[in-house]
């Protein structure tokens, strides 16, 4: 039987939606016991944008697997005395509500040390300390706050969001690591800490080139953005690669939302591209030969590979384009990404049985440690290790459980 590596850890999950579920869903994964603790009425996604009636939302089973759940209400005196008794008997303890929120239930900080000083407390918010702290914080909201938006889009556009979630999930992974940390020292100090991620200090980690390119502002332009214009801050460029060498996704036939591949021009692989695209000539003629000479007519370049490009189909593109060793990829729509075989083969796209559902579709663990493989399980349904937890590790009475349940407590 393999152990996993975080095996004998136990998690208080007390997070909702979307940014805590996914921190504590990759805990599960490593192996850690996942205790979801929900409202009697269950975490709000169970509900949002369902597919079919009357069952768990994919929303809700995507950022819940791996866990056991049990409904409790918190507000109650028993309640509060069960929740005591959940943090004395777990590692680590997760919430994402609004500020003060858990504070608000009696159980600061202070509160929380007290009953269990070895408790790794993590809380994922809104934003740090300061003018912000009470902002209701979103995914988007955090995208906006964070610098990602303000660099994402076209120079001629409005600032746009990413469809990667980099508020809610980017946080997530921002908080195991910080949880990861704080158990890793417990092992010297024998305390546990809390631990605080805000969305918006996360979103703007994940935005550090673009802080550095804002520093670099002040010694002129950017040569290797293709906008023509700046001012004082960094601009939107489109689909540059933001990195040392240029990067574009040029159209491909029959030019769908996604007949594209991203194509980036290393100093090396520009003889073989000239001679790809038709236009071998360009390969020592000095107004286009050096990365220097070509740095000014970043558009004309592209549009030049585009010409070649749009008159083939994306798969074709890639595969002439890796027979010269230049880097590319295609713009793989969600539909590409869910019938991929070789993402099912390392599953990153499993499928899992629900016991309401039949079966679902997910996206599986990107942590592959070779001692500790994954299996991804089932979210739980809403209270379903109720008994299991009250009795069978608190042990409460089977009288009690039912005098709870009719009491509105769990």
């Amino acid at each position: 039987m393999t152990t996993k590596a975080l095996e004998g850890v136990r998690v208080l999950d007390m997070t909702h939606v979307q940014s805590g579920p996914s921190a504590t869903q990759l805990l599960g994964w490593l192996g850690a016991d996942v205790v979801k603790l929900e409202a009697p009425t269950g975490d709000i996604t169970r509900k949002q944008l369902r597919d079919l009636p009357d069952v768990d939302s994919l929303y809700f089973t995507m950022l819940n697997c791996n866990k056991r759940s049990i409904t409790l209400n918190t507000k109650t005196e028993r309640g509060k005395e069960l929740l005591t008794e959940l943090i004395r008997r777990s590692d680590v303890m997760v919430e994402n509500f609004g500020p003060g929120a858990v504070d608000r239930m009696g159980f600061t900080w202070e509160r929380i040390q007290e009953i269990n000083p070895r408790i790794v407390y993590a809380s994922i918010k809104g934003f740090g300390e300061g003018p912000y702290t009470n902002f209701k914080a979103y995914e988007v909201v955090a995208q906006a706050m964070g610098g990602s938006m303000s660099t994402t889009g076209f120079e001629d556009g409005p600032p746009l969001a990413t469809g990667a979630q980099i508020g809610d999930s980017g946080t997530g992974i921002h908080a195991v690591a910080g949880i990861l940390a704080a158990l890793y020292q417990r092992e010297n100090t024998g305390r546990g800490q809390r631990v605080n991620v805000a969305m918006q200090h996360a979103v703007l980690n994940l935005c550090r080139v673009k802080l550095r390119d804002q520093q670099r502002l002040a010694h002129g332009p950017l040569a290797e953005y293709p906008n023509e214009d700046f001012g004082t801050e960094v601009p939107r460029s489109g689909n540059a690669s933001g990195g040392g060498q240029p990067g574009w996704a040029v159209k491909c036939a029959p030019g769908g939302p996604n007949d594209y591949v991203y194509v980036i021009v290393q100093p090396v692989g520009w003889k073989p591209m000239s001679e790809l695209i038709g236009r071998p000539e360009l390969a020592d003629d000095p107004e286009w030969a050096t990365p220097e000479a070509r740095l000014p007519k970043l558009n004309k370049m592209f549009q030049l590979i585009e010409e070649w490009s749009s008159t083939l189909p994306k798969w074709e593109v890639l595969e002439q384009l890796n027979s010269h060793n230049i880097p590319c990829g295609p713009i793989l729509s969600t539909k590409e990404i869910v019938e991929d075989a070789s993402l099912a083969a390392n599953e990153m796209v499993v499928k899992v049985p629900h016991p309401e559902r039949g079966e679902f579709t997910t996206v599986g663990s990107p942590l592959k440690l070779s001692d500790s493989p994954v299996d991804v399980i089932s979210s739980p349904l809403l209270g379903e290790h109720n008994e299991e937890v009250y009795v069978g590790e608190l042990g409460l009475g089977d009288e009690e459980l039912r005098l709870l349940k009719s009491n509105g407590v769990i």
